[in-house]
């Protein structure tokens, strides 16, 4: 079972830049329409004119949208509702991520995440994937993290996010076998989005090495290689898929060993550093603690 995207109407949350611009650039010649959705409505209207110059024919729809405003996301669909589109896949590539001691964060900042990586995807698949369902095609690709599988000191709440998120996808795929909805999760390691210093995450901690690391162009197209394959999970980059391999069969206590020094770090090491939340695209969690993109 293939996801309807050629020739289909495909949403695109964090369409603004990194792996989410990425996946927008490479459906630009084969999707009906691209809805482009973001909290930057400049750097949207930048990329629509850029597809359109690319393929004319294609329809681009921008809606700037705050994921992390409940009322915001309602009014996203209720404007594709007046407008009569139909959504065929969405793609939930937004995401915010921090960095910093759990008892340091403001309750409004661990909440906007909370926000942002968990009810905006939530609340989309839930208003889309019905009409999916009726239709009999559709399709639903959810970049998350590898992280989700790790122990990460100075980003407790991140971690959690994505471990919620990658039960939901692995338990909706389950649910939706056999409707002609396809679900797949994309765990990357770590993206090469020239974000770090907009980050503010390089000099908190170390980058990964450069055999690690994989371009947005890259992995956008290994995610949506695997979403057609209608595969349940990818793990984009060869050198990331063998460390996950590897990771998954060392023990517990092993995993949550290497977090230790981190944790000593964060604790003894930089008592000043206070948490910030960066709106960015990032590298893994598994790797470095620097934020995703909305």
């Amino acid at each position: 079972m293939r996801p309807p995207i050629d020739s289909g109407t495909v949403l695109i949350t964090g369409a603004s830049s990194g792996v989410g611009r990425e996946i927008a650039r490479q459906l630009a010649y084969r999707a009906r329409t691209l809805v482009l959705v973001a909290r930057s409505e400049d750097r949207l209207e930048t990329l629509r004119d850029e597809l359109l110059a690319r393929n004319p024919t294609l329809g681009v729809v921008v809606e700037q949208c705050d994921l992390a405003q409940p009322e915001d996301v309602d009014a996203l669909l209720d404007s594709l509702r007046r407008n009569l589109i139909h959504v065929d896949v969405l793609v939930n590539c937004a995401g915010l991520g921090d960095y910093g001691l759990y008892e340091r964060e403001s309750w409004s900042r661990i909440h906007q995440m909370m926000r942002v990586n968990l009810t905006a995807p939530l609340l989309l698949a839930h208003r889309l994937v019905r009409g999916m369902v009726e239709r009999k095609r559709g399709g639903i690709l959810t970049v998350g993290a590898a992280g989700s599988n790790s122990f990460a000191p100075g980003m407790a709440v991140y971690c959690a996010t994505r471990r919620f998120l990658d039960g939901f996808t692995e338990s909706l795929r389950l649910e939706l076998l056999g409707t002609g909805v396809v679900v797949t999760q994309v765990s990357p390691g770590a993206v090469d989005t020239r974000v770090d210093e907009q980050a503010g995450a390089e000099d908190q901690v170390a980058p990964p090495p450069a055999w690690m690391r994989i371009s947005a162009a890259r992995c956008a197209f290994e995610a949506i290689a695997a979403f057609e394959r209608g595969l349940p999970r990818v793990h984009p980059g060869l050198m990331h898929r063998w460390m996950t391999r590897l990771s998954a069969i060392l023990p517990r206590r092993v995993r949550r060993a290497s977090g230790l020094g981190a944790a000593r770090r964060l604790r003894h090491g930089a008592p000043e550093l206070e948490p910030a939340l960066h709106p960015q695209p990032a590298l893994d969690l598994a790797f470095a603690h620097v934020p995703e993109a909305r």
